[in-house]
């Protein structure tokens, strides 16, 4: 959410959003069990030539948002993002993701009366809506396997499963789980589903809650859609964890905590779906603003990880240390601009993309793969209250 300690419900989360140096490092162990064959680290992908699809997510039930969902254009090697076109009138599409085949987008609509909606991007025809059983829908993602549809409920602390058909089109729902224990942390009202997740290995789907202050571990039923939970790692009360970031070992996660500005690394094992997660550290904000961290990405070789933070308005940078159980804070880089909600990388790592809520903008930066440094990539792009940016 973008509000601390659940002042009012889902509703407020799209209005809360109208230092260098070296920090003390944590590491957490390694699973007791490592996975036999663990998940191969991705080779970096190079960058193809010419304009690559930028697809912009907004709130359009706030003064100055956007339409719907927009795609624009970004040059994958000067980082230049042009071209902005409206792609599909969904009511607050506050998060996309797109489909393993790169042939379907999916959006949330949050709202009270939560739904999903699938996109064909070729033409932008709208394949369908269907409701997520709860409020304030904030994320969702794609099974790997391209048959399952996740997404979060932050307003009634649910998560759903949809299926997605040969078309791309999604089913009535199959699965939906309301996060009933533990009890709601310190100044939460009840719990608040951020972030729906598949595990690395496949084997596993992962929820994280900020009103529980919990990450949920379930066994997705491949066949049938349907959720049973095999774990839960807690923070400390009042943590307020939003997003969870893997390695791409898949033994290790980066945990953003919202509420009291901290960070987390997590192990985790792929064999039993458990997380720990470990001690708290900094999120590298530093003076009078308040801090809330959103987000982590980690580059595709895994040696640095970035993340957003809202107030501060950086990125910090961190090195990844000891095969992914250490996070090293390098410095944090400001995003010239406001309210840093989301990251994303290019699928080369190349380059990085924040989502500024509060300026409405994106800003992209050049990541050098050798030292993890970022540097400009000419001035923020303009796109009406952009929460979310996700390049292809």
């Amino acid at each position: 959410m973008d509000n601390r300690a659940d002042q009012g419900g889902w509703s407020r989360r799209r209005f809360v959003g109208a230092m260098a140096g070296t920090a003390a490092v944590v590491t957490v162990p390694a699973p007791a069990a490592p996975p036999p064959d663990p998940a191969p680290v991705p080779h970096r992908r190079k960058a193809e030539p010419g304009p690559r699809p930028l697809y912009l997510g907004t709130y359009t039930s706030v003064e100055g948002g956007g339409k719907g969902v927009t795609v624009a254009k970004y040059d994958p090697v000067t980082g230049a993002v042009t071209d902005a076109e409206p792609l599909a009138e969904i009511a607050d599409p506050s998060y996309v993701t797109v489909h393993p085949d790169g042939h379907t987008l999916y959006a949330v609509d949050e709202r009270e009366d939560g739904a999903v909606t699938a996109v064909r991007p070729a033409d932008g025809r709208v394949l369908g809506s269907r409701s997520t059983g709860g409020s304030g829908p904030c994320h969702l993602s794609v099974h790997p396997s391209g048959r399952w549809l996740l997404s979060a409920n932050y307003g009634s602390g649910s998560v759903a499963v949809h299926p997605v058909d040969a078309s791309g089109a999604l089913g009535e729902r199959t699965a939906l789980v309301t996060h009933s224990s533990p009890a709601p942390g310190p100044g939460q009202q009840g719990p608040h589903a951020h972030q729906f997740i598949t595990s690395p290995d496949g084997g596993h789907v992962l929820s994280v809650d900020l009103g529980t202050d919990t990450v949920y571990t379930y066994r997705l039923d491949t066949e049938h859609g349907t959720l049973t939970e095999v774990s839960q790692a807690h923070t400390r009360p009042g943590a307020g964890p939003r997003h969870l970031t893997f390695h791409p070992n898949g033994r290790y996660a980066y945990l953003a905590n919202e509420v009291d500005d901290t960070v987390a690394v997590c192990a985790y094992d792929p064999a039993t779906g458990r997380l720990t997660i470990g001690e708290p550290q900094s999120s590298g904000a530093t003076g009078d603003a308040t801090n809330y961290p959103a987000q982590f990405v980690v580059t595709p070789g895994g040696d640095f990880a970035f993340l957003a933070n809202r107030g501060h308005d950086s990125v910090a940078r961190y090195a990844v240390e000891e095969d992914g159980a250490r996070l090293r804070l390098l410095d944090t880089v400001p995003v010239d601009g406001d309210f840093p909600r989301q990251l994303a990388l290019a699928p080369d790592g190349r380059l990085l993309f924040t989502a500024n809520q509060r300026s409405g903008t994106v800003s992209v930066f050049h990541v050098d793969t050798g030292t993890g440094a970022l540097s400009r990539a000419g001035e923020p792009f303009a796109s009406p209250v952009a929460v979310c940016a996700v390049p292809l």
